[in-house]
This record gives C-alpha cells, structure tokens and sequence, in this order.
C-alpha cells in the first residue's frame, strides 16, 4: 500500500509539473464554460423551454469570455437563477479564474506561493512577481468598490422602474459593464437603446467600461503614483492611447453617422454627441449598444471593426489587440519608415521581442478575424461585412452585432464560440501553452539569405 501511495504521488508531481501556468489557465476558463453550460441546461434556468446544448455553450461562453453576444434577449429568455449564472460566470470570466482563487486564498489567510504567482501573474499579463500580491489585491477590491458604486448610481436612475427592478438592473449592468460583458437584462432585445436620451445610464456606463478596460496593473499606479511624469512608460502609453482611440473614434463615427437614419440622424445635437462618444466607448469591447448597429454605414461599420479589433488594455477585463500593442506597432512602422530599426519613446527603447510579439499578435488576430468572415459568409446567409464585424466582434470579445448573430449556421455559430474562447484566454497564451514547437530549432542558425521585400 505504501508502494502505491508513493508512486501515485510519483505519477501526480509528474503531471503537474508538466501543466504551465498558460495551460493551466486556458484549461480553468474552459471547465468554467463547461460549468456554466451544463447550469444553463437545467430547467430552472430557462424562462420557458431548457435551453439546448448549442445555446447554452454560445451563451456559458459568451459570458465567461465577457463577450455578449447572445441567442436571444437575455431578459426574457432565461429565469432569475438563469440570469444569476449568467452574471457568475462575467464576473469569474471578467477577473479572471486567479482573481476567484487569490480571493479565497486572501479570505482565509493562506500563504501565496510561487506557483500561485506564477499563475496569477499569467493571468494579469504581469513579468514582476514580487508585485502579483499588492496588485491583485488593488484588482479584488477595486473590482467590487467600483462595481459597487456603479451599481449606487444606476439603482437610483432606475428607481422609477421599482425597487426590485432597480436594485437588479443596477447590479447586473454595472458588473456586466466593467467586466466589458455588454450584456442586458432589460428584456426588451434591444440593449440600452431606450436610454439613448439617457446621459447619467450613459455616462456611468461609459465610466465603468474605460475603468474596467484599463487594466489593473494602470489601477495600481495610479493609486500610488500621483503626478504623469513619475508614471512608467507603459501607463503613460496606456493613458495617451485610450484617450486618442476614445476621442478620435468619437469624433469619425460623428463625422461618418452624423445625419445617418437609425443611428445618430434622428438624435439632438446633444444626444449625438453623447451617443456617439458612447459608441466609440463601447466599441472597445464592451458591447452595449444604444443605437441598432445593423443601420450604420458601411464606413461606419469599417471603423467600427477596427476600434473593435484594438480592445483595451492588457491585463484588464477587456479584450482585443489591445492598445499599446496597436501602438507599439504603429510606432514601429513610423519608425521604419524613417529608415530606424528601433522604437523609441518617452527617452526608452522598446525590445525587439516586444516589437515581434506586437507583430505576431495582430497577425493572427486580423488573419482569423478575415477567415471567419469568409467562412460565416459562405456558410450563413450574411454578407463579408457583416460577418467581418461578427467575428471581430467575437475574437475581441466585443458583443456587438449587425445582425448576423440570429443568421448563424450551426458551422458558423461553433466557430464564433471558439473565437470567443480564443478572444478572452488569449491567443498568444494559447500558441505557448500548446502549440509552441521544440526549442532546439532556436539553439542554431542558418546562413542568411536575402530576399526583395516590396
């Protein structure tokens, strides 16, 4: 017996030696969804009939990947335990699987190890270990403070409505909101749209979206770094490029939607300029949307798309390339283009590996958003451009559709459901954590060849 009690442990320190952070991650996220599916199957979650398989993974993944695309109103097509889960899973899937787990480690006192760290370093795209614990503790309990207040402030608009009503529509959209989930419980299948007119339900959202987006490792130093010149270079990048992707986004989709029937043409001067800064907001993963998306331009849809593709920042509740990634690459093309081969900003230069991951990230990410729309495209009644925004709705976690989501194929709606997985554990994490090759490939060198590029 003891024989066997050894060589058991023997088999289970094998094995988990071998589970990497990335994959460890990758595998929770998933165990989640599967979770989450089989709860949203029973009964007792639906309004009226179970839910199907299909159904229910799309919308267990949706929610865990804070995503937001949905087979149907969310408000009426699922119970109170239904919506209950729902809004679990965006909040497990919004700080991650090793915020849940720091939390409980933190509530009762247990000791942080190295390999928790590891791990929830992974999860918040953090490179310094010594400050995993300090930060995901600024990540708990930020978290809940500004969910909470969001919350305050959405109960008292939605007073009139009743109090049960209130307190539950408050509750559910500011943590759908700054988990940048997009989803609703409003029941009436068209998202915040009947409060277009609405600037405090637009603005609070609008605040809870760019908070939660802009990454928990931005939170920390501001709370402890007071003036701009002291921040690091990446905070400072962060800050300069949402605030240039929020405003210029704005001040395009005005321009393009200004007189546009459906979207902003029917609107106020005021109530454009609100809607339009809250598109622009949205777009960056969130997913709420007060005007139908399926009646903007097909230039409005174009900029839409790419503003869905940059997402926020890393280590937040955002998805998409994110921003300094975008920005990283825009810099080293600029570079490039003045014949240097090194990035360099704020009196630093940026590594070449970063440079290179920049490079992979958007490759990937632009290339499959591309083969999906093809493939949506030939296999469900929907046109590219539609399926273009549908996919980079999903691969950016974003929630916001044309329409197209009630047209999916069976074939396209599976595919959606892997780019939203994809989108939210994230692609790189995936490509280290299983696909990346033997490397003694990278131990020797080739002789160099040269080739025309242009």
């Amino acid at each position: 017996m003891a024989k066997k009690k050894r060589l058991f442990r023997f088999f289970a320190k094998k094995h988990k030696a071998r589970i990497s952070p990335t994959k460890l991650i990758a595998i929770a996220f998933a165990v989640i969804i599967a979770l989450g599916t089989g709860l949203l199957m029973l009964p007792v979650s639906s309004a009226g009939e179970p839910a199907g398989f299909t159904d229910a993974l799309f919308t267990a993944t949706s929610a865990t990947c804070v995503t937001g695309l949905v087979v149907g109103d969310t408000g009426t097509i699922w119970s109170g335990f239904g919506q209950a889960v729902i809004i679990c899973l965006i909040e497990i899937g919004g700080l991650g699987f090793m915020s849940a787990a720091a939390m409980v480690i933190f509530l009762f006192r247990k000791k942080v190890g190295l390999r928790q760290r590891m791990l929830i370093a992974q999860a918040l795209s953090l490179e310094d270990m010594a400050s995993v614990v300090r930060i995901q503790k600024w990540v708990i309990f930020g978290s809940l403070t500004v969910q909470a207040l969001g919350a305050v402030v959405l109960t008292l608009r939605f007073l009139p409505y009743g109090l049960g009503n209130a307190a539950k529509w408050g509750l559910f959209h500011s943590i759908s909101a700054f988990c940048n989930a997009g989803f609703d419980i409003f029941g009436h299948n068209n998202s915040v749209m009947d409060f277009s007119s609405d600037p405090v339900v637009l603005i609070t959202l609008m605040v809870l979206i760019t908070v939660g987006g802009l990454g928990f490792f931005v939170w920390e130093e501001l709370a402890r770094v007071r003036r701009f010149k002291h921040f690091s270079v990446y905070t400072k990048l962060v800050l300069i490029a949402t605030g240039v992707f929020i405003v210029g986004g704005a001040g395009v989709i005005l321009l393009l939607e200004w007189n546009q029937p459906g979207t902003l043409g029917g609107m106020s001067t005021g109530d454009k300029i609100l809607n339009g800064f809250f598109q622009s907001v949205t777009l960056r993963t969130a997913g709420f949307a007060s005007f139908d998306q399926a009646a903007l331009t097909d230039a409005g849809k174009a900029v839409s798309i790419l503003l869905m593709l940059v997402g926020g920042s890393s280590g937040s509740t955002a998805g998409g390339l994110k921003t300094v990634t975008v920005l990283v690459l825009g810099m080293y093309v600029w570079a490039r283009v003045r014949g240097r081969d090194t990035v360099n900003v704020f009196r630093r230069s940026v590594p070449g590996n970063k440079v290179q991951d920049a490079m992979t990230l958007v490759t990937l990410v632009v290339g499959l958003a591309v083969f999906g729309a093809i493939f949506v495209c030939a296999t469900s009644p929907v046109s590219f451009l539609d399926s273009f925004f549908e996919t980079a709705s999903a691969l950016a976690t974003v929630g916001l559709t044309a329409g197209a989501t009630s047209s999916l194929s069976t074939a396209a709606m599976y595919l959606i459901i892997l780019f939203m997985y994809f989108g939210r554990v994230g692609i790189l994490t995936i490509s280290l954590g299983f696909l990346m090759g033997d490397k003694a490939e990278s131990r020797f060198r080739y002789a160099q060849t040269n080739l025309l590029i242009g």
